[in-house]
């Protein structure tokens, strides 16, 4: 699975642009900001990210379907709304259990919703 910069990256490839131009498009953004951005030491932020989405000619919910950041916030509030929520993390956590796995097992969840 790609992550967020490395999407940008593949997007702007696309288009043949560098960095510098990239970020010339997008307002007089630096190369440097543009390049932590697609080695994910920066996350845009929403107002830029629509800005983004345009230049990259893709939408803002392509983009974000790659941003794996962890949902800290939600996370935070659904544990402490629902303790077995950090319990069942915590298990999946000690367990040594994957991200692909976890992934495979919604996939199969949802097929026998369907």
């Amino acid at each position: 699975m790609k992550t967020f910069g490395e999407r940008i990256r593949e997007l702007r490839d696309k288009q043949d642009l560098s960095l510098r131009e990239l970020g010339e498009k997008l307002g007089g953004k630096s190369a440097a900001f543009l390049s932590d951005i697609e080695l994910g030491r920066r996350f845009p932020s929403e107002e830029f990210l629509v800005e983004m989405a345009r230049v990259l000619r893709t939408t803002v919910e392509d983009l974000k379907s790659f941003d794996s950041r962890a949902p800290i916030d939600e996370l935070k509030r659904l544990a402490t709304q629902n303790p077995a929520y950090g319990i069942a993390l915590r298990k999946v956590i000690d367990k040594g259990v994957s991200a692909e796995d976890l992934l495979g097992l919604l996939k199969r969840r949802d097929r026998k919703g369907s």
